[in-house]
């Protein structure tokens, strides 16, 4: 079986452009997880009741630079656990704890979008 041959590096705007490709493709395996959808409606249902609550735009530019910040993690997330899946088929304590590490970010992160929301609507 032939070695696939190592893609030449791009330089300029051509490395921008293939950078810009690669996120897209990492946003479309991340829009298959259940999670991430999830994300996405939480950050949007609290954009909505920012709104209704009369948030200022930094109070919204906040909100959406926290579930910028969500994204990321997820992303992070969904590709620790691809890594782990090919490391480990099976049950293993190591792919369980990096799991629940990588579970545990997600969640402080959704806690400190909440907690920003809270702020917003209540002062």
């Amino acid at each position: 079986m032939a070695v696939p041959e190592k893609p030449s590096r791009k330089t300029g705007l051509a490395h921008f452009a293939a950078a810009a490709g690669y996120s897209l493709a990492g946003l479309r395996r991340l829009a298959q997880e259940s999670a991430f959808r999830q994300e996405v409606a939480l950050i949007l249902g609290l954009l909505v009741l920012l709104l209704l609550f009369g948030a200022s735009l930094p109070e919204i530019a906040g909100l959406l630079a926290i579930g910028l910040v969500l994204v990321a993690v997820e992303a992070l997330n969904t590709a620790l656990e691809e890594v782990i899946d090919h490391l480990s088929p099976g049950w293993s304590q190591f792919a369980k704890n990096a799991k629940d590490l990588g579970s545990l970010a997600v969640a402080c992160v959704i806690g400190a979008l909440l907690v920003y929301a809270g702020v917003v609507v209540i002062w």
